[in-house]
């Protein structure tokens, strides 16, 4: 949908739900059928995470990924719109508020689940915090400049994670009570090494990132995520601050763990990392513990 300007604009001049849908259903329609492999992929690894689930019930989730899928893709042309309390309910307001208004600086850690580029510009609407988003471009140059325009919009200032992103994020978090949006649950090396789930994986990537980050600046790590309610509507959940001056990195990583991990397998049916990894890789057999 990025690479079609028409359909973007398109989406821009539809009212946001009605947009939202159209994206769902020409992601079962058109997208589903011409990426097999990722459905096979996304099938297998949710066989190996909701073993208790009969077939059926397993197909229906992933036919609702797909549409969830396309959703998300077709609600970046109307973020601003979504960024409202008629789309995006937080759980326990309250104490989010007391989690945003805290000294120093904070790394917000999430994964590719609800829609993620909303979970961004909600948080920058909802603080005074200096933002900062790290993401990963798409490889069409036309797409990764699109995205970049879309998400500048929202994030305040995006980077990609290339040379000399660490500097600049250095840089960023020493700023009185910066904040870093990013994503945990990325692909490298064809495969996604966080959640866990019962994998003997040490930290990597992003993960590893945020940890080293957190240890330098003494930001405190808070994850969080969006889970869809029905059509472009939201929960924001929300994880109390892990404190690298009072938490070891495994204890750290033990709670973000638990957290996320936890809300991929209830929410699969919005999960896009699902598709991206393969847990039948020797070394990747997930043991989930809860359901």
């Amino acid at each position: 949908m990025l690479s079609n300007p028409f359909l973007f604009t398109l989406l821009r001049h539809l009212p946001a739900s009605l947009a939202s849908w159209l994206g769902g259903w020409l992601s079962v329609r058109l997208a589903r059928p011409r990426m097999k492999l990722r459905d096979a992929r996304a099938r297998a690894n949710l066989a190996l995470l909701r073993p208790d689930l009969p077939e059926a019930d397993r197909e229906a989730i992933l036919t609702r990924r797909w549409f969830n899928i396309g959703r998300t893709l077709a609600e970046l042309a109307n973020i601003d719109r979504l960024v409202s309390p008629r789309h995006v309910r937080v759980i326990d307001a309250a104490g989010y508020r007391t989690v945003l208004d805290m000294p120093g600086p904070m790394i917000f850690l999430t994964t590719h689940m609800g829609n993620w580029d909303l979970m961004a510009a909600h948080l920058k609407d909802a603080t005074d915090r200096p933002p900062l988003g790290v993401y990963d471009p798409p490889e069409d140059p036309r797409v990764a400049a699109q995205l970049k325009r879309a998400r500048q919009s929202y994030m305040g200032e995006a980077i990609t994670g290339s040379g000399g992103a660490a500097r600049e994020i250095m840089r960023h978090l020493a700023k009185n009570r910066a904040m870093l949006y990013i994503l945990v649950d990325e692909r490298r090396e064809q495969q996604v090494w966080f959640p866990r789930f019962g994998r003997p994986l040490p930290p990597s990537g992003n993960l590893s990132i945020a940890l080293r980050l957190a240890r330098k600046t003494g930001a405190r790590l808070t994850p969080f995520y969006l889970a869809r309610t029905a059509g472009a509507h939201f929960d924001l959940h929300w994880h109390a601050p892990l404190d690298p001056a009072i938490l070891d990195d495994e204890a750290i990583i033990a709670a973000a763990d638990a957290f996320l991990g936890q809300a991929c397998i209830t929410h699969a049916d919005e999960w896009l990392a699902l598709h991206d990894m393969d847990l039948t890789r020797d070394g990747h057999m997930p043991t989930p513990t809860r359901m």
